[in-house]
């Protein structure tokens, strides 16, 4: 059974309790992608909820690293989103990629997707931490590469248009191509975990003064903020006063 991208089928939101309910190893937290496909006029990113229904944007800076919110090894795998076809055409229509898509998706690839983004999940984690770079997740990932990718051409009119006939298959090997070129590009030393004690999402910092420490600045920034602020106050209060002292 294939899915195609004619529609954007409603999406299952679900929370993202996986940031404090994986276990201290797991990479990243899922949560799954919610809102329209991309416009123009629509900054890139994913819109994620929290754990208490709170709508946040995250921006993991590339392509690749949209795909790893959707699920994961391991403890990851309860909070999977790409069940079938049609989730995984819906979350290539909510990603960075340009509109006009149209993909046909068979339950088989569904399933090369999953395991290509656990490896590329793991690798990331491992580039994050500066942890060397396993062989069989290298593999996994140069090896959808070698698959013919996605295809653009120009139309008559002079606009960009996808070229018909894409398949999960495509799809996955534009995704992995997308890594290779993130991990040897540039910005290679700039993929990173976020900073909250409790949150795994995995991100490129593309800033010009290169200082991102959040998966996004409205969640985890936000929260570790007061949790460091109600932290002093109990250090303050645990304090004993301090002594005056006369002189005689």
């Amino acid at each position: 059974m294939s899915a195609r991208a004619t529609e954007t089928p409603e999406h299952p939101k679900t929370s993202e309790a996986a940031t404090s309910s994986a276990s201290p190893g797991s990479p990243a937290s899922p949560a799954s992608p919610t809102g329209r496909p991309s416009s123009p006029g629509r900054p890139p990113g994913l819109t994620l909820v929290s754990h208490d229904g709170t709508p946040y944007r995250f921006d993991p800076g590339a392509l690749c690293l949209e795909l790893l919110p959707t699920g994961g090894p391991g403890a990851l795998a309860r909070y999977e989103v790409l069940h079938e076809p049609a989730d995984l055409v819906a979350w290539a229509a909510r990603s960075r990629l340009p509109e006009g898509l149209e993909v046909a998706v068979s339950e088989s690839e569904v399933r090369r997707v999953r395991e290509v983004r656990d490896a590329l999940l793991l690798l990331t984690a491992d580039r994050a931490h500066g942890r060397p770079q396993r062989p069989e997740h290298l593999d996994a990932l140069n090896e959808a590469a070698a698959e013919p990718p996605l295809v653009s051409r120009l139309t008559p009119d002079g606009t960009r248009a996808w070229a018909p006939g894409a398949t999960g298959t495509h799809l996955l090997s534009t995704v992995a191509r997308d890594a290779i070129d993130l991990f040897s590009g540039p910005h290679g030393h700039r993929v990173r975990e976020c900073a909250a004690h409790d949150c795994r999402l995995l991100f490129v910092d593309t800033s010009r003064p290169g200082r991102r420490r959040w998966c996004a600045m409205e969640h985890c920034g936000n929260r570790e903020k007061v949790r460091a602020h109600r932290a002093r106050g109990r250090l303050t209060e645990s304090r004993p006063p301090a002594r005056s002292t006369t002189e005689g």
